[in-house]
């Protein structure tokens, strides 16, 4: 394990010795050619666990999500979303710069749920004044709260219904099915394509996969093309990617508990503001006072810590010796304070 206990994100864990035997081993080939057989293999499994009919890996999710988005868009059409998504706030509006796709952000609650009732008002009706209502597309967790299998299918069917297709960032869609104890496939039954990260909870290096229709797929790999994102022997990360499918999925539930007594223990810290009622799978946020934040990352970096400034990640390079330890760090920091 690393020396540090680091919370900023699960996408800082570090591959396994095992892993890492796995990537040298594996078949490769050129994938830009098609012929990488570890590549094909991870893409194939991908889609069928998530009931779809094919994959495409990429570098990154971000860049699968802007993939996806465009392929599903043409310039001057639109993606309803959420304000706080990821694809919204955090992907650089890739898909209007790069793609003349319009974002038109939802407002969503503290738990990441966005209303049926405001997707259905944002479609717009055919008048050239508006931007084409084209895609809607939704995240599964978002800050790590599993969303409500209800509101997806309510919100998916009122997109289909008005001729919108379906797009779910599957960032930490395996936390969702994990918590929720539901199949990955019947979990995105109701999105046409998903993005599916690889190197967060996982715990592989790099990548991400879309999986959707033969159709999407297809067009897809010419975006992929274009932005730079084929790769050639890269089977050495599909394979990780594969590792991680067969060991790293259900060892999920553990970041959860983890998640849990960590945030139950820091409950009991008022200054800290935790609400348990936001903890469903790996993530912890905290609220301390804005004065003492700098101070109190210091603490905790003093004792090989290192945390942001209000979430905490879990993930598994974090077991429940170091959530005990962190704890005790917090606990001494606000010992003196009460």
């Amino acid at each position: 394990m690393p020396k540090l206990i680091d919370y900023r994100s699960d996408t800082l864990t570090l591959p396994s010795d095992a892993m890492k035997q796995a990537m040298i081993e594996a078949s490769i080939g050129d994938d830009v050619y098609g012929e990488d057989p570890t590549i094909i293999e991870l893409q194939e499994r991908l889609a069928k666990q998530f009931g779809k009919e094919a994959g495409l890996f990429f570098p990154s999710g971000t860049q699968s999500n802007l993939v996806a988005m465009l392929s599903h868009c043409q310039r001057g059409e639109e993606v309803i979303t959420a304000q706080e998504y990821h694809v919204f706030t955090y992907e650089a509006r890739g898909a209007s710069v790069l793609g003349g796709v319009a974002l038109h952000p939802l407002p969503s609650s503290a738990y990441g749920t966005i209303s049926p009732a405001d997707v259905k008002a944002a479609i717009k009706v055919d008048d050239p004044h508006y931007a084409v209502s084209k895609l809607l597309s939704m995240e599964n967790t978002v800050s790590g709260c599993v969303q409500p299998d209800q509101v997806i299918q309510e919100a998916t069917q009122i997109a289909h219904d008005a001729g919108l297709k379906t797009h779910l960032d599957g960032a930490r869609v395996f936390n969702a099915s994990i918590a929720s104890n539901t199949s990955p496939a019947e979990l995105c039954k109701h999105f046409d394509t998903v993005s599916i990260c690889l190197s967060k909870g996982l715990g592989t290096p790099a990548g991400s996969v879309l999986v959707g229709d033969k159709k999407t797929i297809h067009y897809a790999l010419r975006q992929r093309k274009m932005l730079g994102g084929g790769m050639r022997q890269s089977g050495m990360l599909a394979a990780a990617g594969l590792y991680a499918l067969d060991n790293n999925v259900e060892r999920l539930a553990v970041d959860h508990n983890n998640a849990k007594t960590l945030a139950e223990a820091l409950a009991k810290i008022p200054q800290l503001n935790v609400d348990l009622q936001r903890v469903h799978s790996n993530m912890v946020f905290i609220h301390p006072d804005a004065a003492e934040q700098k101070e109190l990352a210091a603490h905790m970096k003093s004792h090989g810590i290192i945390i942001g400034q209000e979430r905490l990640v879990l993930h598994l390079d974090i077991d429940e010796s170091r959530v005990s330890k962190t704890i005790e760090a917090f606990q001494s920091f606000y010992a003196d304070r009460n």
